[in-house]
């Protein structure tokens, strides 16, 4: 290990991108605690903390949420934005063509996002504002046109300033910038989770602590199988004569991921779960009595542990499967196949190959899906086994750490193994 990090210190571009990727994540961690004028912060933060889907949101804004930050929204807007082109490819012939142009079509694609990034900014900010109006902790008081502009054209600059800085962090092949973005958020909750575990830690509560040690080290080996974890298809090219030589004859796999929705289902399904509960918050305070009565009864079921969990279990596997079949199109991997003269042994090319590859990955997926609604889940579990409530895992914070901690030990290798081809 050492050996490794004295290697990359000695490679000179190398330790440049690495201190450069250092410093951005430091302009963000500045720029997350530069407080929007005209909002309660100490009362905001009680209202996050009260809250699980303003929670949520504040994990993808990188804690800039629970301050109101200039950087409150996070990326959260573009992301948003790349999963609405992403569906939107599957039903746009036009947006389908550009897709498959290859790197000029999807820079094209990536500045339309970009341009969608701005209104749906300026769209959530709005709604931030006026569900924190409304809140009970009076977070914001009255705002003029005048002050309510300057607020949305801030946070929806912090939004754009950050999406600029996570495009120059992915030019650095050093792992995808955006998610190191989101990292380098949950990884600054860290210490001050920690600090109120221990400042109220006792005796009695150290079997509890034990536990949750057990937890958390079986938990992140088990993320680490599920995002490394693959089924490789076996693949053969037959081989083809083009003049005096012989091309092909290659024995190769396709593989196919466990967890190819990443976060993306957790994220759907948590959405959901939890938008009711905060529809209901406003109907407690409606004049019919109707709509009252039928606020308090949703806030109630969804307050029971028990109809949570299982709701929110069955959402993430259900979306964990919708995702995929978003995203992977057997019938095109066949066609690609049956273009470049390859075939998987004992199965006939076309349509009974996009039918395997389609029985394959619903299996597959099945386990990828359950052990993302335990993933989901996990934090209630570990409350009521440890009755902790300052410092418990959280189940998409843990499954994005793992994740983009792999993926920029995987980026850094390939770097110093092109390195070492460059010596030969």
């Amino acid at each position: 290990m050492w050996s490794k990090l004295v290697q990359i210190w000695k490679i000179k571009d190398l330790r440049a991108s690495i201190l450069f990727v250092l410093a951005m994540l430091t302009l963000f961690r500045l720029s997350a605690h530069i407080p929007v004028p005209g909002v309660d912060v100490q009362a905001l933060r009680q209202l996050f903390n009260s809250n699980q889907f303003l929670g949520l949101i504040n994990i993808f804004s990188g804690g800039g949420m629970k301050n109101f930050s200039v950087v409150a929204l996070g990326i959260a807007p573009y992301i948003t934005a790349s999963i609405i082109f992403q569906l939107l490819i599957m039903i746009v012939p036009a947006l389908e063509r550009l897709s498959k142009e290859g790197e000029s079509g999807q820079r094209k694609i990536n500045q339309y996002t970009r341009f969608l990034t701005i209104p749906l900014a300026i769209l959530q900010g709005f709604g931030m504002i006026s569900l924190l109006r409304q809140s009970s902790q009076g977070v914001i008081g009255f705002l003029s046109g005048l002050e309510m502009a300057v607020i949305l054209v801030t946070l929806t600059a912090g939004t754009v300033f950050l999406m600029w800085i996570g495009e120059l962090i992915s030019e650095k092949k050093i792992g995808n910038g955006l998610s190191i973005l989101i990292f380098a958020g949950i990884i600054s909750a860290i210490p001050q989770a920690v600090g109120q575990t221990l400042s109220i830690f006792d005796k009695t509560q150290l079997f509890n602590m034990l536990i949750f040690m057990v937890i958390a080290v079986v938990t992140i080996v088990g993320v680490v199988i599920l995002t490394e974890g693959q089924r490789n298809v076996p693949v053969s090219y037959a081989k083809r004569v083009r003049g005096i030589r012989m091309f092909g004859g290659v024995n190769t796999y396709l593989p196919l991921r466990v967890n190819m929705g990443g976060v993306i289902p957790i994220i759907f399904a948590i959405s959901i779960i939890l938008f009711p509960p905060m529809v209901a918050q406003f109907l407690i305070r409606a004049q019919a009595t109707w709509l009252v009565n039928f606020g308090e009864f949703v806030i109630r079921v969804f307050n029971n542990q028990l109809f949570y969990g299982i709701s929110y279990f069955v959402l993430v596997v259900g979306f964990t499967y919708f995702y995929t079949f978003v995203i992977f199109h057997p019938q095109q991997i066949s066609e690609n196949l049956q273009k470049q003269g390859g075939f998987i042994p004992g199965i006939r090319p076309g349509s009974h190959t996009a039918d395997y590859l389609n029985r394959v990955v619903s299996r597959i997926i099945l386990g990828g899906a359950l052990f993302l609604g335990i993933i989901a889940v996990l934090p209630l579990g570990v409350q009521y086994i440890t009755g902790m409530q300052t410092l418990v895992i959280g189940g998409t914070s843990l499954l994005i750490v793992v994740s983009v901690v792999i993926e920029i030990v995987k980026q850094v290798e390939s770097q110093l193994t092109m390195r070492d081809y460059e010596g030969f």
